[in-house]
Order: structure tokens, then C-alpha cells, then sequence
């Protein structure tokens, strides 16, 4: 497999329907200054979407991720991140393509009104 940095540029080119859309759902936080990576390596892993200032990462799972294979990777993959001080979200391919406004609602609930982030201002 490629270095993580090689890795996650193929993903940033490469994105999926869902990973689109989820970066549409996610404008109103980056308007009000809050900064995402996608396709970012952290360690040795690449995650989907990353806000460092907030510790918080969001994985977009495809069908590989309900796999034994896949949950198990997902399992060591968690605990790498969480003992770094971050928390995981994870949402279906199908909740955010489906469910923008749930996996809105989530954010909200995880993140707060776009406009009322502490310490950010508009790029």
C-alpha cells in the first residue's frame, strides 16, 4: 500500500458520491471558519474528514466497512485515534446521501450553530 500522504491525495481525487455530499453538508461550519481536512493522514491511518481544532473525525462507510475484515480494521483503526484524543463519527454512505438533515442534526449536536463556534472567523 502507498505512504499515507500518497494515499490520501489518491482518495482526495478519488472521492465518492457520499464523501461529495458530506462535504457540502459540512459549507456552513467551514464558512464560519471552522477548518476540515479530507483524505488526512493521521499516523499511520487515513480518516475521510478531520476537524483537529475540535478533535473530532467523520467516516463515510461504503459496504467494506460491514465486512468482519472491515469491522475489525475499523475497531483498531478507533482505538489508535481515540487514544489521540479523538472522537469518531461515522455515517453510511446511504445516511448522508439519504439524510442530509440528520447527519446535519448530528453535527449540530456535536459542534454547535455554525455561526456561534467560539475563536473562528470567517476565511
Amino acid at each position: 500500500m502507498d505512504d499515507p500522504v500518497t494515499f490520501a491525495r489518491k482518495l482526495r481525487r478519488e472521492q465518492t458520491p457520499a464523501e461529495r455530499r458530506f462535504w457540502i453538508i459540512l459549507h456552513p461550519w467551514r464558512e464560519a471558519g471552522l477548518h476540515w481536512r479530507r483524505q488526512t493522514p493521521i499516523g499511520p491511518y487515513v480518516v475521510d474528514f478531520a476537524c483537529k481544532r475540535e478533535k473530532l473525525i467523520v467516516e463515510i462507510d461504503g459496504d467494506t466497512h460491514y465486512s468482519e475484515a472491515g469491522r475489525a480494521h475499523d475497531r483498531g483503526r478507533s482505538a489508535f485515534l481515540e487514544q489521540r484524543g479523538y472522537r469518531i463519527v461515522r455515517f453510511s454512505n446511504a445516511e448522508v446521501t439519504g439524510n442530509g438533515d440528520g447527519v446535519f442534526a448530528v453535527l449540530m449536536e456535536m459542534l454547535g450553530e455554525p455561526g456561534s463556534i467560539p475563536g473562528n472567523t470567517p476565511s
